[in-house]
């Protein structure tokens, strides 16, 4: 089972921070929940191959279930082209199209409008397209609490986590100190580009896969469900 982050630390955490950097696909949704990324990351592979562009990938990057991995591949080695353009735009796609299917998070939902009704400041964070994020958003009636601090993926594919790129522009943009910000993400990326921008950690784990991946790469406070949080920041 998922270890719990100890009350007290969870409460330090909550109440230090002013700005909370949501990451999007897994703390706030499960993005991919009946339109699969594996589905996704194959239509790619398949529209770089329907251009002649499918020897750009080596065999496990199109065995891949990552779309991201698919985007990181072709930017390596076509950095700015037209063709990473492209793909970026069909993956843009693809994403928005899986935003219906999309399922909440647990407990996302009420923590986020608590953690914004207390006045602390709210911003997304992403690999995602900010595209995808907005419609997911205003679908759940959540806008509000972000806007306009949503901060997705660019053209400028090298910067996506755990290129703290992303973390920099809402910090730039909402001018809150690093040390009064605290992340939510669930994979080591996050938790790098946290490192990188100098705010605090919380990680997300849903299954035990998700945690051991997180407390390898160092995360040091963990939970596997967003109840305990909003617990703390209810009080």
């Amino acid at each position: 089972m998922t270890a719990e982050a100890d009350d007290e630390a969870l409460g330090r955490a909550v109440r230090r921070a002013r700005l909370v950097l949501w990451d999007f696909d897994g703390p706030i949704c499960r993005l991919f929940a009946q339109y699969r990324a594996s589905r996704i990351a194959a239509e790619m592979v398949r529209w770089l191959a329907d251009r002649g562009m499918g020897g750009l990938l080596s065999p496990h990057e199109q065995a891949t279930d990552d779309p991201q991995a698919v985007l990181r591949a072709v930017d390596r080695r076509c950095p700015g082209s037209d063709l990473a353009a492209g793909l970026e735009e069909f993956c843009t796609a693809a994403e928005l199209r899986a935003v219906p299917s999309a399922t909440p998070t647990a407990h996302a939902d009420p923590l986020i409008r608590t953690w914004s009704a207390i006045g602390c400041r709210l911003a997304v964070v992403t690999n995602n397209s900010p595209r995808a994020v907005g419609a997911y958003l205003a679908g759940r009636g959540l806008s509000p609490c972000f806007s306009p601090h949503v901060y997705g993926r660019t053209r400028d594919l090298h910067r996506l986590k755990p290129d703290p790129y992303s973390l920099d522009r809402a910090l730039s943009a909402t001018k809150v100190a690093a040390s009064a910000t605290l992340m939510v993400g669930d994979s080591p990326s996050d938790l790098a580009a946290a490192t990188s921008a100098g705010v605090g950690f919380l990680g997300y784990a849903r299954n035990d896969r998700k945690e051991k991946l997180l407390r390898d790469a160092g995360a040091q406070m963990i939970v596997g469900s967003l109840e305990p949080v909003l617990r703390v920041v209810g009080r």
